[in-house]
Parts: C-alpha cells; sequence; structure tokens
C-alpha cells in the first residue's frame, strides 16, 4: 500500500499522522510524507509600484522548518514499522499534494480537516477539499479531535 500525507505544523495534520499510525496497515506499507512551503502571494497597492522579491532567507528557513518537520513524522513512522519518504516541496499545497499522489501512484492520501466553512473557506480555500476532488486515489480527511 502507497500513502501521501499531507503534513505541516498544524494540529489538524498531527492528527492525520496520528490516524496512520493508530490504524494497522498491510506489511510494507510505504508513506511519503508530503509539506509544502506556499509560494508567496504579493498585493500591489498601485500597478506601479515595483513588486518586492520574498526575502531569499525567510523562504530558506520557511523550507527549513518543513523539512523539520517531515524529519519528526518519519520518525515517527518508521519507528511504528513503516517504510518513510518525505518531500519539502515549493508551491500550493492543493496542488502538490495531487501531483505527489499521481506520480507516487498512491493508493491513499490522508490529509487533515481545518473545519473552515462560509466564507474563511472560501477566501483562504481548502486543501482536503481541493485533494478530494482532483486526487485519483482514495482520501481521507481526517478531523482534528
Amino acid at each position: 500500500m502507497r500513502i501521501v500525507l499531507g503534513f505541516d505544523d498544524s494540529p489538524h495534520a498531527a492528527a492525520a499522522l496520528r490516524w496512520i499510525l493508530g490504524h494497522e496497515q498491510p506489511a510494507g506499507t510505504r508513506v511519503t510524507v508530503v509539506s509544502v512551503v506556499p509560494t508567496p502571494v504579493a498585493a500591489y497597492v498601485d500597478v506601479l509600484a515595483p513588486a518586492v522579491p520574498y526575502p531569499t532567507e525567510l523562504m530558506e528557513q520557511l523550507t527549513q522548518h518543513h523539512e523539520d518537520l517531515c524529519k519528526k513524522a518519519e520518525g515517527d513512522l518508521r519507528k511504528a514499522g513503516f517504510q518513510v519518504t518525505n518531500k519539502v516541496l515549493p508551491g500550493d499545497p492543493r496542488a502538490a499534494i495531487v501531483d505527489v499522489a499521481r506520480q507516487e501512484n498512491a493508493d491513499l492520501v490522508v490529509v487533515g480537516s481545518h473545519g473552515r466553512t462560509g466564507l474563511s473557506r472560501l477566501v483562504l480555500g481548502s486543501v482536503a477539499s481541493h485533494v478530494v476532488s482532483h486526487a485519483t486515489c482514495d482520501v481521507l480527511v481526517v478531523k482534528r479531535t
């Protein structure tokens, strides 16, 4: 079995990790932990305003933070007997998780639900909703407990 775990530093992602750890999987199950460093979105006050580059140092710190998160999740999964790899990618978490699931020929994607509704969901989007709609395999959305 091949599982892709969408992972960040939220309690919802931690719940998704706990779900995998708490449920028996077939021998040889491989888990790919995917953490995505969101690409910054610049806002402009005036059309003629020059673009301000996103500080390279900040992107490096964010990438390192996501790598540290993945290493911890990887360690927990290895202790439980899973084969594990991790990927830290830049970009849109919604698209990245779906892309990795396709590349890995995943059987299951596990993501946490932030539980947003209404306007906040419309404005911020929903990673879980996008993955459910676009993944080519089964998707499990874990609610934080």
